[in-house]
């Protein structure tokens, strides 16, 4: 069975990598030092329960959450933040795409002379 210490400093990793935030932006967060927060994570250090609470509000988690023992792995995590990225991409592309393929089948607005929009000298 893991010890309190090494659920803490896992899930802490892992709902840091699934927010995509570094140990010094969640030190900043929780208005504490990167290397606290560190420590925690190689499980020198273990948080009081008003340190517990700013962390979870940190990573928007709920308190119990950061004790839970079946969180999602980092290497889960890692996928479903690639993932994520990957179909945002994509859906970006998707949408210049499309965007540029409109712009090229709509006829320019006809102008007042009924030229396009082109004056003719």
């Amino acid at each position: 069975m893991a010890s309190l210490s090494s659920v803490l400093a896992f899930n802490m990793k892992a709902q840091r990598q699934i927010l995509g935030i570094s140990q010094a932006q969640l030190a900043e967060r929780v208005n504490t030092s990167t290397n606290y927060i560190a420590l925690i994570e190689v499980e020198r250090k273990f948080p009081s329960f008003e340190m517990l609470e700013r962390i979870a509000a940190a990573l928007e988690i709920d308190p119990p959450a950061l004790f839970a023992a079946e969180i999602r792995s980092l290497t889960d995590a890692e996928t479903m933040v690639k993932a994520h990225k990957q179909i945002l991409g994509d859906f970006t592309k998707l949408v210049a795409s499309r965007i540029k393929q409109i712009e090229q089948e709509t006829p320019p607005f006809p102008g007042p002379n009924g030229d396009g929009g082109q004056t003719i000298v």
